[in-house]
């Protein structure tokens, strides 16, 4: 990033076939940085989860560059079928949430609409060998055959990566599950559907506690959904959530075991002049992020991204529009659902920066210190190393100059749904349709 806050992105990879030819279990569903970058996780709607991990090679480079090797590959869901309900559970994957680092193994949460499961990601480079009690195929010996002990001996082999499913966290949801979300203690995680959150606790995996319900108890009444959740980054007892009705509450577990009754609720009052048909469904929050400092927060809904300060619940203190030129089409995005379209946002390392995406493979950058934006485009075309991104423009009306695309050209079956931002550094991942994109700022 240049120091006048002018992003400057240059490509540096892309994963994934790059043929036309689209399978739907291909599709990528999430994309996730673990705590220091090393790794990235990319989950898809065939329920298989993808870690790249980082080049050594590319990290010592002078200039530093971000480059990712596939590291390991394991499915991590099957598509399942509830009987009860005569409902065939999809086997994509909503969410990755990396836990903490704590020794050599990885551990990361993964879940689909029903299911979070817990899998441990761990290196073996030594194999034993010469035991006394089976023979090298594995099987057990004969006692009686045992004359002499031998001491095993340890072999070098091939580097392997093993995923192992650790636990299974199961039958806690009755709709469908969209976030999940770590706690600072690394003991505890929620989980939450449209109605209800739950927190689990990582050792246990046959009770977990409801500490949000928003069902009613006629369902006829039911007026708003939980959109996204997400734990404060450093209060352990502190969560929020985001709703349908483009409301964020914030709740402290200290208060309540049943924390229906919310500590804050960030709320901004529409205006006036841009009521329309569609102005509910475009305040549906669609993801929410608290920053690394934990002071504030950026919510996204069809339109615009918005920074909340904690402390003030009244209006957020930052609104950048990602896509204004599309409030003139809510009509035809209405009927192609497209304005039912989750996008979800993320900070940069040092929050003072935030991403999120958008049509036509578009995604955007938002600079919160010089408040200079920019779009950018996650295309084939640029895939050649250090290929510098240009700026892209879209056109509403009147006449369109050279660079410009005219908003009636927009491919609204390209969008960027994904991002995941370096933790340390100007790197990030875009998924857009199969392929997963990585830019670093420029050489």
């Amino acid at each position: 990033m240049a120091g006048n806050g002018e992003a400057s992105w240059c490509f540096s990879q892309i994963k994934g076939a790059l043929d036309d030819d689209v399978t739907d279990a291909d599709i990528i569903s999430c994309v996730e940085f673990n705590h220091d970058g090393e790794l990235l996780a990319t989950g898809d709607k065939g329920g298989r989860v993808v870690i790249f991990q980082r080049d050594p090679a590319s990290k010592a480079a002078n200039p530093r560059r971000g480059e990712y090797n596939v590291y390991s590959t394991f499915q991590s869901h099957e598509p399942e079928f509830d009987y009860l309900k005569s409902l065939e559970i999809e086997e994509k994957i909503n969410k990755i949430r990396w836990l903490q680092q704590k020794n050599p193994v990885h551990f990361l949460l993964s879940t689909n609409d029903k299911t979070v499961k817990l899998w441990k990601v761990s290196e073996r480079d030594k194999s034993f060998e010469g035991y006394n009690t089976k023979e090298e195929n594995g099987l057990i010996r004969d006692p009686q055959n045992v004359t002499a002990l031998r001491v095993p001996s340890v072999k070098q082999i091939p580097l392997m990566v093993e995923a192992s499913p650790r636990r299974t966290f199961a039958n806690a949801h009755t709709y469908h599950i969209n976030s999940i979300s770590v706690n600072s203690d690394q003991e505890t995680f929620l989980s939450a559907d449209d109605l209800r959150i739950n927190l689990w606790h990582l050792e246990v995996v046959n009770q977990s506690y409801n500490i949000v319900d928003i069902k009613p108890t006629n369902m006829e009444e039911l007026t708003e959904v939980i959109t996204a959740a997400e734990f404060h980054p450093t209060e352990c007892n502190v969560f929020v959530y985001s709703s349908s009705k483009g409301t964020i509450r914030l709740c402290d577990m200290r208060s309540a075991a049943l924390c229906d009754r919310h500590s804050k609720q960030f709320e901004e009052p529409e205006n006036p002049t841009n009521r329309s048909f569609f102005s509910e469904i475009i305040s549906s929050i669609s993801d929410v992020k608290l920053s690394n400092s934990g002071r504030y927060m950026i919510s996204r809904d069809y339109l615009s991204i918005k920074v909340w300060d904690l402390h003030m619940e009244t209006k957020p203190i930052e609104t950048y529009p990602v896509h204004e030129y599309l409030r003139a089409k809510l009509c035809s995005l209405y009927e192609n659902d497209c304005i039912f379209d989750k996008f979800e946002c993320c900070w940069n390392g040092k929050d003072s920066s935030i991403m999120t995406g958008s049509y036509n493979n578009f995604f955007r950058v938002f600079d919160r210190n010089s408040k200079k934006d920019v779009t950018l485009e996650a295309s084939r075309d640029i895939i050649k190393p250090k290929t510098v991104l240009k700026p892209r423009k879209v056109c509403t009306g009147g006449k369109r100059k050279k660079d410009e695309i005219s908003v009636d050209c927009l491919d609204f079956n390209k969008k960027i749904l994904h991002t995941a931002w370096h933790p340390e550094e100007n790197i990030i991942a875009v998924a857009a349709t199969n392929n997963l994109f990585i830019f670093q700022d420029k050489f």
